[in-house]
């Protein structure tokens, strides 16, 4: 069973294997607990799923209405014009489109992100500018540096998710305004606000509104992981009636299923419990972010999604721990080795009740200090290589690191070695990590390393660039590297985990309050809090 559950791993490259193939490959028919998929918990609730499991027959034996008429639905309920809007089988079926239509030769994007963004456009011969979120800020997007990036590079699309998926990274809504309307000549500014409605640090964090009235800005959100409804498929966009029609023509009459009209049309009666179901998924990450971070030498990063970016303690290596707790402990959790601008040594978790989370805690400490090992679990020689499944992006990635253009070979310097506690230095050297005495070695020379090139760190911008002239005032720090990028550098002449890059000059709020409990109207798209 071990051997086919983590066979599915190695199969699905740039994303994770269906709950459906994990089960069936478990053999027992019961599937693991999920840390992986990000959905809401609390939603629907067990009446809603009566209700659903009594209407299961009718459901799926008819066809659906129109896209138009569930379109109008979720219209009303989130007082948007259905003209301003599109609604998809997923997200992933709009940013298709979105790619299809609107991307006409390059994207830039901060990584790491959600895979689709950058591997999307690859496969349609698009150039991916991808802008390197650095470790040593908890991976927090510059947007000022993201804009002098984008006018060094003469990219004409750009992308920011907000919160950033893997790592939870957060946007003000005034910074985000500011940087669409510095880039107004842009072909296209998309804001994918997929997991927003997790988000409480702020009370309208929303530009759904704004967007309607800019002619290049559209706005993404997705339905399936705020109602943990994740197989149902279905997302929606918002922009301007001239953007939301052209992706709209595009969509076949009938791309919504039944069980995404029957649920738009329930939603109405249950806005209270949704609003209580979010407040919930607030007070669990927080718990659950002090209950991780107490694991000594996991790193916790500060999110504002519905899941938590840890990065394993020194030694361990992510595709290991994630086997081993899948089947030594039922519990599934997200590698991001496989994940552009991110690595084995770093999972995504998903916020869950507390109850899960104290399982998930007890079996990392046991993968990961368990007497089995002597020490964290060991680091695989060759590290986890991204795949996005397709063979032509694959190669475009290993040849130019990202930067669009074929690179020549440079000698990678040899990499250093983090360094470790004086106490565990001593214990693993004396077992090779795995507990067993290793005879003392004769002593030999050791080489002196060859420092990576150092980029110094870059000042943050007073203000948002607005013209591309900007790009002509000396050389970018931005511009693409002469060679390949050795192990641990960041592409582009990004700043390693030991350099600390400028911030966006915001100052981050602290968590505000939950939406009201006794609220009875559904929260609208762009979190105004009108009622209707």
């Amino acid at each position: 069973m071990a051997e086919n559950v983590t066979s599915l791993f190695r199969a699905t490259a740039a994303h994770s294997p269906s709950m459906a193939a994990l089960t069936r490959a478990a053999g027992d028919g019961a599937g693991p607990i999920d840390f992986c998929i990000p959905v809401n918990p609390y939603f629907p609730t067990p009446g809603m799923w009566d209700e659903m499991s009594s209407r299961l027959r009718d459901i799926i034996t008819y066809y659906p209405s129109s896209a138009d008429t569930i379109t109008s639905e979720l219209c009303n309920l989130l007082q948007l014009p259905p003209q301003a809007v599109a609604m998809g089988n997923g997200s992933t079926e709009l940013i298709t489109w979105i790619d299809h239509l609107l991307v006409r030769e390059s994207l830039a994007i901060p990584v790491p992100t959600f895979g689709r963004w950058t591997d999307q456009p690859m496969e349609t011969g698009k150039r991916v500018d991808m802008f390197p979120l650095q470790e040593s800020s908890g991976f927090a997007l510059d947007l000022a540096q993201y804009a002098e990036f984008i006018r060094a590079r003469g990219t004409r699309a750009a992308v920011i998710c907000n919160p950033n998926n893997p790592d939870g990274g957060f946007l003000h809504k005034h910074a985000i305004v500011q940087f669409m309307d510095a880039m107004a000549d842009l072909d296209l500014i998309v804001i994918d606000e997929s997991f927003l409605e997790f988000a409480d640090a702020e009370a309208e964090p929303s530009v759904v509104q704004e967007a309607m009235l800019r002619p290049n800005v559209i706005v993404l959100r997705s339905l399936g992981k705020n109602f943990g409804l994740h197989g149902i498929r279905f997302g929606y966009m918002v922009a301007n009636p001239s953007l939301a029609g052209r992706v709209r023509s595009m969509l076949p009459k009938w791309n919504l299923n039944a069980f995404a009209e029957y649920v738009v049309f329930m939603l109405k009666e249950h806005g209270a419990e949704y609003a209580q179901s979010l407040q919930q998924v607030y007070r669990d990450r927080l718990d659950m972010s002090s209950q991780l971070a107490s694991l000594p030498g996991l790193t916790v990063y500060p999110s504002q999604g519905n899941f938590l970016f840890v990065r394993l303690p020194v030694g361990a290596e992510g595709t290991v721990v994630r086997d081993r707790l899948l089947t030594e402990h039922r519990i599934l959790v997200r590698e991001c080795g496989n994940k552009i601008g991110s690595s084995s040594r770093f999972l995504r978790l998903v916020v869950r009740p507390q109850v899960d989370v104290r399982r998930l805690v007890s079996g990392l400490e046991q993968v990961l200090y368990g007497t089995r090992r002597g020490a964290a679990v060991p680091e695989l020689a060759n590290g986890t290589n991204y795949s996005s499944g397709t063979a032509a992006v694959d190669r475009l990635v290993g040849s130019t690191n990202g930067a669009g253009a074929p690179l020549a070979p440079q000698v990678q310097p040899m990499p250093v070695a983090a360094p470790m506690p004086a106490a565990a230095a001593a214990s693993y050297d004396q077992s090779n990590g795995y507990g067993t005495p290793m005879p003392t070695p004769a002593p030999m020379p050791m080489p002196t390393p060859m420092p990576a090139p150092m980029p110094a760190p870059m000042p943050a911008a007073a203000q948002m660039p607005v013209a591309p002239a900007a790009a002509a005032a000396g050389p970018s720090p931005f511009a693409a590297p002469q060679g390949p990028t050795p192990p641990g550098v960041p592409a582009r002449g990004g700043l390693t985990a030991a350099q600390v890059r400028g911030t966006n000059g915001l100052t981050p709020a602290p968590a505000s309050g939950w939406p009201n409990p006794q609220a009875q109207n559904w929260p609208n798209a762009a979190g105004m809090g009108q009622t209707g």
